[in-house]
């Protein structure tokens, strides 16, 4: 979008004072088809950090992500988020929803083309 829509930035906005991650959305960036449930940056830092400290090659990466501000949105008051930030989310390519056990995205608001609330399921049969 060359223009973010107001509208979901105001729901990015309300995931990130409430700091609940139950929205469910889908959004269509670059042509993918995302979906899942947003979540606080915060939240979604700390959880990325988790994952990358329980690796052995990845560890070392996991302070970039606890750099920033653990509770609250890590940007100034009253800033628009720029980003929405996905968990158990998954790329829906066909009938196949990749990865299977969802996985951690970070989008920028302005690349969002079309979005819906709810996530879509998706089948293998």
């Amino acid at each position: 979008m060359s223009i973010p829509d107001d509208l979901l930035i105001d729901l990015a906005t309300m995931v990130e004072s409430e700091q609940t991650n139950q929205m469910s959305l889908t959004v269509v960036v670059h042509g993918a088809v995302i979906t899942g449930r947003l979540a606080p940056e915060s939240v979604w830092r700390q959880r990325v950090a988790e994952v990358l400290q329980d690796s052995d090659q990845l560890a070392p990466f996991a302070e970039i992500f606890r750099a920033s501000p653990q509770a609250g949105p890590a940007r100034p008051a009253g800033e628009a988020p720029s980003h929405l930030h996905f968990h158990v989310a998954r790329i829906l390519q066909g009938t196949l929803g990749i990865p299977e056990t969802g996985g951690m995205y970070r989008i920028a608001v302005k690349d969002v083309s079309a979005w819906t609330v709810g996530d879509f399921s998706y089948s293998d049969k």
